[in-house]
C-alpha cells in the first residue's frame, strides 16, 4: 500500500539523504547541511510549497516535491514539480504513476493552474511516465541564470 505523508522537521535527515542518493545519478551536487537549512524554511512556509514522503508497506522509499510560482500568464498559482525521487527496489512497480496522480489529485485541491516539470534528456523511463500522465512537452525551452 502506497502512502504520501507530508514532510516533517523530524524527517529532514530522511529526505536529504535520498536526495543525495537521487544527486548522485547525475553527479550533481550537493550540500547537505544546505539542504537541512532549506527544508527548514519550506516545511515553515506554506507559500512556498509541499513535499511527501512516499511510503511503500510502511517503509520510506521516495519523496516528491512541488515548489510554487505565481504567474500571470496562468492567472495564479503554478507549480514547479521540482523533484520526484524513488529509491531502486521502488523503481518499476507502478509507484511512480501513483505518485504523479496524487500530484495532480492534489494540485486540484490546492487550485493550481498548470504543474511545469523538467527531465534528463537520458531518462526515458520518466519521460515515459509523465507523458503517460498527461504531461506534454512544453514548445518553449527551459533557460537558466545563476544567480552568483
Amino acid at each position: 500500500m502506497i502512502q504520501f505523508k507530508p514532510l516533517v522537521v523530524s524527517e529532514i535527515e530522511t529526505i536529504v539523504n535520498m536526495m543525495e542518493q537521487f544527486y548522485a545519478i547525475d553527479n550533481y551536487p550537493i550540500d547537505t547541511e544546505i539542504s537541512k537549512r532549506l527544508f527548514q524554511e519550506f516545511i515553515s512556509d506554506e507559500k512556498l510549497g509541499k513535499a511527501w514522503l512516499i511510503f511503500s508497506d510502511n517503509e520510506v522509499v521516495g519523496y516528491v516535491i512541488l515548489a510554487f510560482i505565481f504567474s500571470f500568464e496562468y492567472q495564479g498559482t503554478i507549480a514547479f514539480l521540482d523533484e520526484l525521487y524513488l529509491s531502486e527496489k521502488a523503481r518499476g512497480k507502478g509507484i511512480g504513476s501513483q505518485t504523479v496522480a496524487f500530484v495532480l489529485e492534489e494540485s486540484k485541491k490546492l487550485s493550481l493552474k498548470l504543474i511545469y516539470l523538467e527531465i534528463e534528456n537520458h531518462n526515458q523511463n520518466a519521460q515515459k511516465l509523465y507523458i503517460a500522465s498527461g504531461f506534454e512537452m512544453h514548445n518553449r525551452k527551459l533557460m537558466a541564470h545563476k544567480i552568483k
